[in-house]
């Protein structure tokens, strides 16, 4: 697998084991059928507790079952699931970032104990509610409401491009506290067998297949006061953000890795004119091409482990990696596909699954654009979207 500037080589021992596991699990349970996955627009559902057995969901968390593995074996993790579709790391990703890590960060210790433990192994399924029908980039106008009543909370609104929401058993759901001053943003644990609970499969769509994706409704849904995490205010969402698309930096990696691989192999196969098209400048440049703007990600990926790992990383840090990153993936598959010619354009190889699987990355947990207003706003200290 590429890695020109040999980065693996300073990885320790569990590191390499997860990487190692990651990357057999994939090539022996997924990877034979993801392509009719894709084309069918499913997801292996007879995974998700094997991969709660060994562990894919939030490792780095502490406690509560979970092994505290170093943010680089995480990112390894992901970089190594998503080289097999972005719908593969997108399942982890929820369920370990979105939804296991709120719960850690911001739960009481009885909200913990009942959901960390069977989050971890698989046995229960978690979704995020935060984007809305009206309200994509700009999660603060959100419109959903908890009103107060009894000893708990009445929820209305609608959440949309919820990924595993049709098939989760728990969706950690933002809305305004309208019992509250300044209705502020809250977060609560809502069972989706609730009454009131609608969790609608959004189908058709032309990326990301292999992931299921619906909607939230909450009409009138009752949660007691247990339900509430401890937090208010946007960081709550946010910091769970941070975390996803540190996960999505590494991911994209692995993705256009994948397609590097495919391609670098197709063109040491494929005769054409009297030998491999390898042979050909044109095929070397976009190869040499794409080996640099992939290890230049990864270069990125490995920093940011770093500074995750010390507490010095800023969501600032991570929107420069997810922006980048993604960019580069989405531009590289592309490259690829054109190396395996009329051959890439079926299920029969990746890139193309994941040159449309990298539109959706490119515009989920923070558009290309709005990542790049952040890093404006950072650089010159004046907000562009305010």
């Amino acid at each position: 697998m590429l890695d020109y500037v040999d980065l693996e080589a300073d990885l320790d021992a569990e590191e390499k084991m997860i990487r190692d596991t990651a990357r057999e699990f994939v090539e022996d349970r997924v990877r034979p059928d993801v392509g009719d996955h894709w084309i069918g627009g499913t997801f292996p559902t007879e995974i998700i507790e094997e991969m709660g057995e060994l562990g894919f969901y939030a490792p780095n968390l502490e406690g509560y079952g979970s092994p505290n593995v170093s943010e680089t074996a995480y990112g390894l993790l992901m970089q190594e699931l998503e080289a097999c579709d972005s719908g593969l790391r997108s399942m982890a990703s929820v369920q370990g970032a979105l939804v296991m890590y709120p719960i850690h960060a911001f739960g009481t210790e009885a909200q913990k104990e009942e959901w960390l433990p069977k989050l971890g192994r698989g046995e229960a399924v978690g979704c995020f509610g935060l984007t809305e029908p009206e309200h994509g980039s700009n999660p603060t106008g959100m419109e959903t409401s908890a009103e107060r009543e009894d000893d708990g909370y009445v929820l209305d609104g609608s959440k949309t491009w919820i990924t595993n929401s049709p098939i989760a058993d728990v969706a950690v759901v933002w809305a305004r506290d309208r019992s509250a001053e300044d209705d502020p943003v809250r977060g609560f644990l809502v069972e989706t067998d609730r009454d009131g609970v609608s969790t609608n499969k959004i189908d058709e769509k032309l990326s990301l297949r292999a992931s299921i994706t619906g909607e939230i409704g909450l009409n009138g849904v009752y949660v007691p006061e247990a339900n509430a995490l401890e937090v208010e205010g946007m960081k709550g969402p946010l910091s769970c953000l941070t975390q996803a698309r540190y996960g999505i930096a590494w991911g994209a990696v692995g993705a256009a890795r994948d397609c590097f691989e495919t391609a670098r192999q197709y063109a040491t196969d494929r005769e054409q004119f009297g030998g491999p098209i390898a042979r050909f400048q044109l095929q070397q440049r976009k190869l040499a091409e794409m080996a640099s703007e992939i290890t230049t990600s990864q270069l990125l990926a490995y920093r940011l482990a770093e500074l995750k790992e010390r507490g010095d990383l800023r969501p600032e840090h991570v929107s420069m990696a997810k922006r980048n990153n993604v960019r580069m993936a989405r531009d590289q598959s592309r490259i690829a596909r054109e190396i395996l010619g009329g051959n890439g354009i079926t299920a029969d190889y990746s890139p193309m699954r994941h040159m449309a699987n990298m539109e959706t990355v490119y515009t989920y947990e923070g558009t290309h654009d709005i990542h790049t207003l952040i890093l404006g706003a950072d650089l010159t200290g004046i907000p562009a979207f305010e």
